[in-house]
């Protein structure tokens, strides 16, 4: 069994001396998809930055097996710089990295056509929808060939119907290169749908309520989200949320 790109050892996190996040245990294996759900303040996007290496445990450890650029993280603004076509902004990492800007904007051309956006290489990121953005983005993002890939609410500001385009992206991505994937989420049918392993995280000081393993192919296939087991796994997950936020507020 390989060893986990990152692990988690009863790790916390205080902010001026108040406990923001924690204890919290939490392995990564290569290749796996975890979703993580829990209320506002419940230290979502902290257990981000922690395996991300942005952060350092107050308490507890956080051992990350990547070496440098083997981590991206895409937030839920898409963060392109204003001023730079969206060829541009994906080659960034690249250039950054040393490669020459021939080959760098070759690969960020490669790059945007798997998303999905041949045709608006040289388009702003003003001229882009945010859907469209939000595929930039994720261009950006693997285009590094990245081993852990951290998505800290990446669809939410976008309407239902390209939320769920996005998702089936997301996944014929992971599927081509198996990065390990962490997808942090208020969408509970959007964790079930997305990963192989929901956490369910309480209010906080957030630590782990519940975890669970979905049923069902990753990538999902057409119909998936009437199957009854995935139905079924929704529901279990957000009585197993609902249950978190009245515990932990009692």
């Amino acid at each position: 069994m390989s060893e986990p790109l990152v692990r988690l050892d009863e790790a916390q996190v205080a902010y001026r001396g108040r406990l923001a996040l924690g204890p919290l245990s939490l392995d990564l294996s290569p290749g796996a998809l975890t979703a993580v759900v829990g209320p506002s303040g419940g230290g979502k996007s902290t257990t981000l930055r922690l395996l991300a290496g942005l952060e350092a445990p107050s308490a507890g450890r956080a051992v990350r097996r990547l070496a440098r650029g083997e981590t991206a993280v895409v937030f839920q603004a898409p963060t392109l710089a204003p001023w730079a076509s969206a060829e541009a902004n994906v080659a960034l990492p690249l250039e950054l990295a040393g490669m020459g800007r021939t080959e760098a904007r070759t690969r960020a051309r490669a790059a945007l056509a798997r998303v999905g956006l041949a045709g608006a290489e040289r388009l702003r990121p003003a001229q882009l929808s945010g859907g469209m953005a939000m595929r930039a983005s994720l261009a950006r993002a693997l285009i590094t060939a990245p081993k852990l890939l951290l998505l800290d609410e990446p669809f939410a500001a976008l309407d239902e119907i390209t939320r769920r385009a996005l998702a089936d992206d997301v996944l014929r991505l992971w599927a081509e290169t198996r990065p390990a994937v962490v997808f942090v989420t208020h969408n509970v049918e959007e964790a079930v749908y997305m990963a192989e392993r929901v956490v369910v995280l309480t209010r906080g000081p957030g630590r782990i309520a519940a975890t669970f393993h979905t049923p069902g192919p990753l990538p999902r296939p057409p119909g998936f989200r009437a199957d009854a087991a995935f139905r079924q796994t929704v529901e279990q997950v957000s009585a197993a949320l609902e249950s978190a936020v009245r515990e932990s507020a009692a």
